[in-house]
């Protein structure tokens, strides 16, 4: 096939299952609902963990990560899909596919580092409490701010090379967005080897991560059914059975498929500030001082 270069003006054209199913207005209606609301809900609850001074804790300091992480994802990647398949245009520019990629892929490994230190911190705060804020609070910044930095270091590399890839006359990349693997479907040079890399590196990544979640919680476990207080039980399963929630819901959508994609796009950034935060009474409670403040202020002025 003839290669096509990329000019000012042209893309890709994303093709989902909400075009596919013929009626993609229908279904945008019922998923914009949980898009507005992942957005209000994760930047309140970013909100009130960055301003409640009772949650300036490690837990709720990487309770933060997962909301900005869930909203930055739904900010870039949701009101788009919405907005053009609203308006029967679904087409992406060259640079907005390749900034897609980039905080997309960056996201992903990102989250997956998050996942893994939420594990570390239930093991430490559940089998060794008195050491906590010892083991805790002095390294908790530095290993997010690295997560950070590895997972957008992840995200340039991969996005720089595979934008770099030929691409044939057909645009149509079949994903709801710019995902690496669909893209390259696209490509009019044999990628075989760099795709089995893309496969077994990310295979690996989550397979460590999961690895360090698995031997955490195995831990915690045994710690779990030594306890003799009921108290400090519930507590311990309150908060295994959260992370463990979300564990599950992220990496039984990591099976890339478009059906999935719809899961992990439109529901996980919704569902997880309600695993955590309307089950967490410290939260609630934090969020009503904050309102209460907001309400103190406006009544002043």
């Amino acid at each position: 096939m003839e290669l096509w270069n990329f000019t000012l003006g042209n893309g890709f054209i994303l093709v989902g299952i909400l075009n596919d199913n013929g009626a993609p207005k229908l279904l945008c209606a019922p998923n914009a609902v949980p898009c507005v609301f992942a957005l209000t809900s994760n930047g309140l609850l970013l909100l009130v963990i960055t301003m409640d001074a009772w949650l300036h804790v490690p837990m709720y300091f990487l309770l933060s990560q997962l909301s900005l992480m869930d909203l930055i994802f739904a900010f870039v990647v949701t009101p788009k899909i919405l907005a053009d398949y609203l308006c029967g245009k679904n087409t992406i520019s060259f640079e907005g596919c390749t900034f897609q990629m980039l905080v997309v892929l960056t996201l992903g490994a990102a989250k997956d580092l998050l996942l893994g230190l939420m594990a570390y911190y239930g093991y430490v705060a559940i089998c060794h409490p008195l050491n906590y804020m010892v083991l805790m609070r002095p390294r908790i910044c530095w290993l997010l701010i690295t997560s950070w930095i590895l997972a957008f270091l992840n995200g340039v590399i991969y996005t720089s090379y595979t934008m770099h890839v030929p691409f044939c006359m057909s645009q149509e990349i079949r994903h709801l967005f710019c995902e690496i693997l669909s893209l390259l479907k696209l490509a009019c040079v044999d990628t075989s080897i760099y795709v089995l890399m893309v496969y077994v590196i990310g295979v690996t990544f989550l397979v460590l991560t999961l690895a360090v979640i698995l031997d955490s919680y195995t831990f915690v476990l045994i710690a779990v059914l030594h306890m003799s207080s009921g108290e400090g039980l519930q507590k311990a399963l309150n908060t295994c059975s959260s992370h463990l929630t979300v564990v599950g819901m992220y990496y039984g959508a990591a099976i890339e498929d478009n059906i999935l994609s719809v899961f992990y796009i439109f529901i996980t950034p919704t569902l997880n500030p309600l695993i955590y935060s309307l089950r967490n009474k410290e939260v609630m409670e934090a969020f009503r001082r904050v309102l209460g403040r907001f309400t103190v202020e406006h009544s002043t002025d």
